[in-house]
């Protein structure tokens, strides 16, 4: 009976050690819970140090725990920015694209519009290779001056539009020049003279012309040589 006691005593002592011991463990999380103005403050001090893949995590916790704090929106925004200094601009477009979707009213659209372009301008290839990204950006740019013509975002998107229809007509000059290089004059034709109707104000035109010159008297070589 003795015995009996002692082993009683002894599990009501583990019992309640280990009840404190989870307590404790409770309170420790609880008291470690950020609050989301917490984790603003910690993902953009991350951000300023260029940590963005730890300023991502802090404000995607904001999205996540906290949807309806006053600093969800802001870790919307934030987080695409997050993701864009990453260089995952096809992850980022579809952040600030999410945004413009949920809050079309804020006061930060003209940017995120911005973003947007930005996020194609970024990934636009060589002349030598496909320009759909160019493409992309230009109507980002394009949208954005038309929908917010004074906000200081648009005079930065028209200089980006102008370097965009660059891009296109070097790469509209190149496949002329290839056409013209394998001897497929009437193709050549077509590509120069859409640099001329479409891109009349930019470096490119006078080379064009030139080319369509050449272009045409080798065409009327080949005719008389019939």
């Amino acid at each position: 009976m003795h015995n009996l006691g002692l082993t009683q005593k002894f599990c009501t002592w583990i019992f309640f050690a280990m009840l404190f011991v989870g307590c404790g463990h409770v309170a420790q999380s609880v008291q470690e819970e950020e609050t989301p103005a917490q984790l603003m403050s910690e993902g953009l001090q991350y951000m300023d140090r260029g940590h963005n893949e730890a300023a991502a995590e802090a404000f995607q916790k904001i999205k996540d725990r906290y949807p309806y704090s006053k600093f969800a929106v802001e870790a919307e925004l934030k987080l695409a920015d997050a993701l864009f200094e990453r260089w995952l601009y096809d992850e980022a477009f579809d952040a600030y694209s999410e945004f413009e979707r949920l809050h079309p009213k804020n006061p930060n659209i003209p940017y995120v519009i911005y973003q947007r372009g930005m996020c194609h301008f970024e990934q636009v290839s060589t002349v030598d290779r496909d320009q759909s990204h160019t493409l992309q950006a230009k109507k980002e740019f394009e949208r954005l001056v038309k929908k917010f013509p004074d906000s200081k975002y648009a005079s930065m998107a028209s200089r980006k539009t102008r370097r965009c229809y660059m891009n296109l007509g070097e790469h509209e000059l190149y496949v002329g020049h290839f056409y013209y290089r394998t001897k497929n004059y009437g193709a050549a034709v077509g590509r120069y003279l859409y640099i001329l109707n479409n891109y009349p104000d930019l470096g490119q035109y006078h080379e064009a012309l030139e080319s369509l010159s050449k272009c045409r008297a080798a065409l009327t070589e080949e005719e008389g040589s019939k």
